[in-house]
């Protein structure tokens, strides 16, 4: 049985949930990497391993090899060709511009070098705030949640704030802290959205499977399952098989999406889900897709089978 959708990914917005002007004109563009104002700080900020789907073994600090003198990638339209899943799936949220741009006044690591250890520094922190804002900016679109929102929105207003402090100061935050507390009213936003996620679709209690934290679900066949409303924080996806299945009210944050076979699958309900989640994942054009996500260059778009 084939599933048609509209190709475009449009009119996607979900049940449960509210995409405010200000998030889809104001506030999500800040939350995608924007590659054209940044100094290619991902591909020299990081440590990365050949092993771990990326183009060689190289240390923090060192310029990848295919990083061209204008920051842009050598490589980059053949990244699917070449398996590179790692450079694929790496996602910013935005921090690359942001310190490149903001932190840094547009002054690069090239030719103010004796910034660039700082900048390096900064960019990892600044990825970590970003990625806070993600997360609650969407909550923040749940309707669920309202009786949280005032907590978000505080939460949102402050790390914001820190993202504007000077290198040095970014430098100084508790970033664990920070996450902790986040991770407080995103747990929240979580449980409210996905009760109400079961009540309104009369999911069973008895017909819904319950994963821990972190569970290894590496390879599972999970389609004899319903996932709606299921918690999968952290879950371990990868290569797991997800074909055609109704993701709706689905907790994936933090989930390993690396080779996940969502084509056919709808998680335009699920919760908390990333670009980069996404550019790891099997999916073609049958797979639907949240408003805030962009369907990968690299899927199939030719309509897929439900198998």
């Amino acid at each position: 049985m084939e599933k048609q959708i509209d190709p475009q990914n449009t009119n996607k917005i979900s049940f449960n949930r509210e995409y405010p002007s200000s998030f889809t004109d104001i506030i999500l563009p800040k939350l995608r990497a924007d590659c054209e104002n940044c100094f290619g700080l991902c591909c020299v900020a990081l440590y990365f391993s050949a092993s771990e789907g990326f183009p060689i073994d190289k240390k923090a600090g060192q310029p990848c090899l295919n990083l061209q003198s204008d920051f842009r990638c050598r490589i980059h339209k053949d990244l699917q060709k070449r398996g590179l899943k790692g450079c694929l799936a790496f996602d910013c949220f935005g921090a690359g511009q942001k310190v490149s741009q903001v932190s840094y006044a547009g002054k690069d690591w090239r030719t103010a070098s004796e910034s660039a250890k700082q900048m390096f520094e900064v960019f990892l922190i600044m990825r970590q705030l970003h990625e806070l804002l993600w997360y609650l900016t969407e909550a923040l679109t749940l309707k669920a949640a309202f009786p949280i929102h005032g907590g978000i929105s505080t939460m949102l207003e402050e790390i914001e704030t820190l993202t504007q402090l000077r290198p040095d100061l970014v430098l100084g935050l508790d970033v664990a802290a920070l996450r902790a507390d986040a991770n407080v009213l995103l747990l929240k936003a979580s449980e409210l959205l996905r009760t109400d996620a079961c009540l309104e679709q009369k999911v069973h209690a008895g017909r819904r499977k319950a994963f821990s934290r972190g569970a290894d679900l590496i390879g599972k066949d999970l389609r004899k399952f319903d996932l709606r409303g299921a918690n999968l924080r952290g879950a371990f996806l990868i290569a797991a098989d997800l074909r055609g299945a109704d993701l709706s009210g689905t907790d994936f944050i933090g989930a390993d999406f690396r080779d996940t076979d969502i084509r056919g699958a709808d998680l335009s309900k699920s919760i908390f889900l990333t670009q980069g989640q996404i550019n790891a994942a099997k999916g073609d054009n049958s797979t639907l897709l949240p408003y805030s996500l962009l369907r990968p260059v690299s899927w199939n778009h030719k309509l897929g089978t439900i198998g």
